[in-house]
């Protein structure tokens, strides 16, 4: 399980709701990356070497990318033209807090780099929108639910 981040382009008098149908009826097709988010990409990795220092890249063919930080578990996605950034659910307190920083900020240089909105499901709006302080104590809970059921 984990913490989820999706980058949508939200069409004029489109819900985020539409927005989010539409991402997932796209994920069913395997689709090359488009060349103006591939693009994208190769900017954001040295922004995020940065940010999250040593990452590892893996490319699939023309149909997705994927970077990883052992550190925090942070992993940020492409596939076709769909962008998301995931972070475990292994952080709690100021853990979480450090972790869900590095996640705000990459997820700003995304939303730089290809014009797409970060959108968090879990808080149902816009990143931008959602208190920091409520995304913490959202992934401190659930994190903490988790590991009283399943341990760890």
């Amino acid at each position: 399980m984990s913490y989820d981040i999706y980058f949508l382009n939200l069409r004029d008098g489109q819900s985020w709701d539409e927005a989010l149908e539409a991402m997932e009826g796209s994920a069913e097709e395997s689709e090359p990356i488009p060349a103006w988010l591939l693009e994208a990409w190769y900017r954001i990795i040295p922004q995020t070497r940065t940010l999250l220092g040593e990452v590892e890249i893996t490319e699939y063919e023309q149909e997705s990318r994927d970077l990883s930080h052992s550190g925090t578990g942070i992993d940020l996605s492409v596939f076709g033209d769909e962008v998301s950034i995931t972070v475990p659910y292994w952080h709690t307190g100021d853990e979480a807090a450090a972790a869900l920083g590095k996640v705000f900020a990459l997820s700003a240089v995304v939303e730089k780099e290809t014009g797409l909105t970060a959108y968090d499901p879990q808080m149902e709006r816009p990143l931008a929108d959602a208190p920091p302080e409520d995304v913490i104590g959202l992934m401190s809970r659930t994190t903490e639910d988790l590991r009283s059921r399943y341990g760890g």
